[in-house]
């Protein structure tokens, strides 16, 4: 093993004293081909690229003598560290961090960043950055090659946001660049970047062109914790509310208890895509997306939709409305992690279940129906939880009958899940 082995965060401001005397003494040097052009350098350390952080760790691993590992920004934020320190190749490392590349971007846009979500973009999952960027205000996405600017723009398609992409930060070609993301899948853009994506309901575009001086949002105002705060946003407490509190009468299929239990099912995660089906008066919808989830309400009525869209912009939360009739509707939605499927029955569902999300949740109103959705998630290869639910609202100044719900609860959920 290395008698040490020291990360040194770079970010294009010249180097501290102790970067210089960790890097004055390395007899090995790993970065990525402008940390190893860098003149601090020792001519005689032995040089690797750094692509495989696993083999270059191994290689590491093996090496006699003072190690040094070149990372752009905060190693320690989504960097090298974390794999340096993984069990399986034993490395203890000291750090020298400079300014993430996050921090950087934010200050060349001018905007505070204790209120953004901060994802890391690979082509193998990019769309569960992309569904962060679809439910929230202000992302910061470290991007990879082949999940870039361009990939970000084609996977929000419709959902319109504004870009503030920073290349090259603390390099001679460092740019930042400010432009809708309907036009940043035009363009090449260099790697590294990071891009800024803000938009939605409550903040107000980045003003400024393709310059340095990107401008700054329109959110006001501080919190007292990182990134959004957890659970239901706003002032409201709690969630599967009775109608009062939305300003709407409910169906019995929307009724409060009845959505506490397919929410529950549903489990709505940040990263995730929640299709809701039938959206009706929205609550299910805007409370899903109070989860951090991106969620696509559809609907085939149009004053549904505006009525689910005005319940949206007033707690504050982000989703995208689209009205049409189910099943044809689905065809060009993009994938579903899971499925509300509010009415349309079995029909519905066997078009749902064709696209596999993880789970499907629904209801019917009579065993008739109940058994039909349940066939129809079997045959798409779905394992079945079925509950007859049956909830009764009282009046407590005389405790007598106020409302009552009947319904059955189906959750179709794959076997390996």
């Amino acid at each position: 093993m290395a008698d040490r082995v020291t990360v040194i965060g770079w970010d294009g401001t010249p180097l501290t004293d102790a970067a210089h005397s960790a890097l004055g003494a390395a007899t090995l040097v790993a970065g990525a081909a402008h940390h190893l052009a860098l003149p601090e350098v020792p001519p005689g350390a032995e040089r690797i690229r750094l692509g495989s952080v696993d083999l270059a760790a191994r290689r590491i691993a093996q090496h006699r003598g003072s190690a040094v590992v070149l990372a752009d920004g905060d190693p320690g934020f989504f960097g090298v560290v974390r794999a340096l320190r993984a069990p399986e190749h034993g490395l203890e490392v000291e750090v020298v961090p400079a300014v993430s590349s996050v921090a950087t971007a934010f200050a060349r846009a001018g905007m505070p960043w204790d209120d953004a979500q901060v994802v890391v973009a690979h082509s193998r999952d990019l769309r569960r950055a992309v569904n962060v960027c679809r439910a929230h205000t202000k992302v910061a996405v470290l991007t990879s090659p082949g999940a870039g600017p361009a990939e970000l723009a084609l996977l929000l398609g419709p959902v319109h946001r504004t870009f503030v992409i920073c290349e090259a930060l603390g390099t001679e070609r460092e740019q930042v660049t400010v432009l809708t993301s309907d036009k940043a899948a035009d363009h090449a853009w260099r790697d590294p970047n990071v891009v800024i994506v803000i938009g939605g309901s409550g903040i107000a575009p980045v003003r400024g062109g393709s310059s340095a001086g990107a401008g700054r949002g329109a959110l006001q105002g501080g919190g007292w914790i990182a990134g959004r705060e957890p659970g239901y946003p706003g002032t409201v407490r709690g969630w599967a509310l009775p109608g009062p509190a939305y300003g709407t009468a409910l169906s019995e299929s929307e009724s409060p208890q009845l959505r506490a239990l397919q929410l529950a099912r549903v489990g709505p995660r940040l990263g995730d895509l929640v299709w809701d089906i039938g959206a009706g008066s929205g609550a299910a919808a805007v409370e899903t997306a109070g989860f951090g989830a991106a969620v696509i309400a559809v609907d085939r009525d149009p004053d549904a939709c505006e009525r689910t869209a005005t319940l949206a912009r007033r707690f504050a939360v982000q989703l995208q409305v689209v009205q049409g009739v189910a099943p044809e509707v689905l065809e060009d939605l993009p994938e579903p992690d899971v499925v509300r499927i509010g009415g349309g029955g079995a029909p519905v569902v066997a078009a749902c279940a064709a696209r596999r999300p993880e789970r499907i949740v629904t209801q019917a109103a009579t065993r008739d129906e109940a058994e039909a959705i349940g066939a129809a998630l079997e045959d798409g290869g779905y394992a079945v939880e079925c509950v007859l639910s049956q909830s009764v609202e009282l009046d407590t100044r005389g405790w007598t009958e106020r409302e009552r719900a009947v319904a059955f609860m189906l959750c179709g959920h794959r076997p390996h899940q």
